[in-house]
């Protein structure tokens, strides 16, 4: 049995033998085939009528390639510009009408027929008007129209760019209403209308810094130092808000008292964040509160917002607003801050404050220094100013919050 079976294996073993030996002469013979075919076509010299034959198919050959690489990639740029612009039409801010809600406490159908009825006129501004509701819940609400934005005359560029410029409203007002802030008015709905846009806001029945500072002109008011300094570090702690907490960052644009709403307590509440830079009819050159940035080369930055907030501690601690002509007689022509810049180099900056709110020794050097910090941010030079994150320190080291 074991000598069948090394029969059996030896037999095998030469059976491969053959198969490699017979593979191997195949190869061999093909190896040399191929030699001899290149030997021969090498030596054989080329004809004189197929060059350029061969050259005309070669040329050929070329230029279908390159033809073909360059038909492919103009199809694919043109695929990918019909993709991204259908991508892009699907995630573009589709146009609402009719009220836009982010408040539980407000039903869509109460707030337009609380729109369509006669309202309450509160205030105006060269961008809109300010209007008290009352909604059938029994909540006051505050409403801001904004003022006709144009673009609807008809034609097909202008209802476009019309669109454009709503859809941009609209997102710049979907951003505001998502802010949470203590100090910050927070935005309840909108409406857009045919060619303007309706704002809803909680009312405050206290008013506007600038309703609290014309009271306190007519003695009919009294504002502590205290009270103007929780002011103050209020304004300034909604600006790092909006220049620091946010993403992407917000500017205001716009801050000035009219814009800084009161509460029962005296909290201040930033309105309007950003609405400026979309409102085309803005006049700022008449506020008193812009920097000179603006003006010059029509640039804004957080440190033109920190411009504002030096003129509003200006006008907290002065008392006095912008635009009254004392600056005008006392500086020379000048501005509040340039007359705060010359009093306090003339170590005089007790003699610029409020004469309301003078009182202890200690408070009256918490405003002197307070004077100084105005001066800062009322710098002429953007870089020279300190940012807001900068100032809440500086501004709550002055008492206790």
């Amino acid at each position: 049995m074991e000598k069948r079976s090394h029969v059996v294996y030896g037999t095998r073993i030469k059976t491969l033998n053959l198969v490699f030996l017979f593979i191997f002469c195949l190869y061999n013979a093909s190896v040399h085939c191929q030699e001899r075919t290149i030997y021969h076509i090498s030596s054989e010299p080329p004809h004189p009528s197929r060059a350029p034959e061969f050259k005309n198919i070669f040329r050929r050959i070329i230029l279908s390639i390159l033809f073909g690489v360059i038909t492919g990639l103009i199809c694919a740029l043109l695929f990918a510009c019909i993709v991204g612009c259908f991508i892009h039409f699907l995630k573009r801010t589709p146009l609402l009408r009719g009220p836009v809600v982010f408040s539980r406490d407000i039903d869509p159908k109460t707030l337009q027929s609380a729109l369509a009825t006669e309202n309450q006129l509160l205030g105006s501004s060269p961008n809109g008007k300010y209007y008290r509701t009352f909604l059938d819940n029994g909540l006051t609400i505050a409403v801001k129209r904004l003022e006709p934005f144009g673009f609807e005359d008809g034609s097909p560029e202008t209802h476009s760019h019309s669109n454009s410029f709503k859809r941009e409203i609209q997102q710049e007002l979907e951003t505001l209403a998502s802010l949470g802030h203590r100090n910050l008015m927070s935005l309840r709905a909108f409406v857009r209308e045919s060619n303007s846009f309706s704002l809803v806001y909680d009312y405050v029945s206290t008013g506007s810094l600038e309703d609290a500072m014309n009271r306190v002109r007519e003695n009919q008011l009294q504002l502590s130092w205290e009270v103007r300094l929780r002011i103050a570090v209020g304004i300034i702690k909604g600006l790092r808000y909006l220049h620091f907490t946010c993403i992407p960052r917000i500017l205001h644009y716009n801050l000035k008292p009219t814009n800084v709403m009161l509460d029962a307590e005296f909290e201040p509440k930033l309105a309007d964040c950003g609405l400026a830079k979309l409102l085309h009819n803005l006049d700022r050159a008449a506020s008193g509160y812009s920097a000179p940035e603006c003006f010059q080369n029509c640039r804004y930055s957080d440190k033109s917002d920190v411009f504002s907030f030096g003129v509003i501690l200006g006008v907290l601690l002065t008392g006095r607003d912008p635009s009254d002509p004392f600056f005008g007689e006392a500086a020379s022509g000048g501005s509040l801050g340039q007359w705060l810049r010359r009093v306090q180099q003339a170590g005089e900056a007790r003699e610029a404050l409020d004469k309301s709110i003078l009182g202890e020794e200690v408070e009256e050097d918490e405003m002197v220094m307070a004077v100084k910090i105005a001066v800062v941010c009322l710098s002429d030079l953007p870089a020279d100013r300190p940012t807001s994150d900068e100032l809440v320190p500086m501004l709550t080291q002055l008492n206790s919050f």
